[in-house]
């Protein structure tokens, strides 16, 4: 199933902030400056779609689907990060490409990325 750039972004989001212990709405509304409503649906949705659990206290878990996503797009996210700082780019733009870019690259562009950045640090270490 094809999941759109927004609600990758929510997935991301909770799987930084559960980093840092439980999850609740008003965690996501404060950490990606949406409105109340806003997140309220969109948690709902991935609710629906299975993506997360919400317990009966307000805590919001990723279920395996949507973990295997939000990973997916956190690594997209530090990789492209690091990859655009070692060419020169300041950490907020960097950071800030990175976020665009993560929802449109391709799996085999990424994966190339990765391996020739693996190649470049097993050089580095010779």
């Amino acid at each position: 199933m094809k999941i759109g750039e927004s609600a990758e972004m929510y997935l991301e989001t909770i799987l930084i902030l559960s980093k840092q212990g439980d999850v609740r709405s008003i965690d996501i509304v404060r950490a990606m400056n949406f409105s109340r409503p806003t997140v309220s649906i969109a948690i709902h949705n991935l609710e629906k779609e299975n993506y997360i659990k919400i317990s009966s206290t307000g805590n919001i878990t990723l279920e395996p689907s949507g973990l295997e996503i939000a990973e997916r797009i956190y690594e997209r996210h530090t990789v492209l990060t690091k990859v655009l700082m070692q060419l020169g780019v300041s950490e907020k733009t960097a950071s800030e490409d990175a976020c665009k870019i993560e929802h449109v690259i391709s799996a085999e562009s990424f994966d190339c990325i990765k391996k020739h950045i693996a190649g470049k640090m097993i050089q580095n270490e010779k």
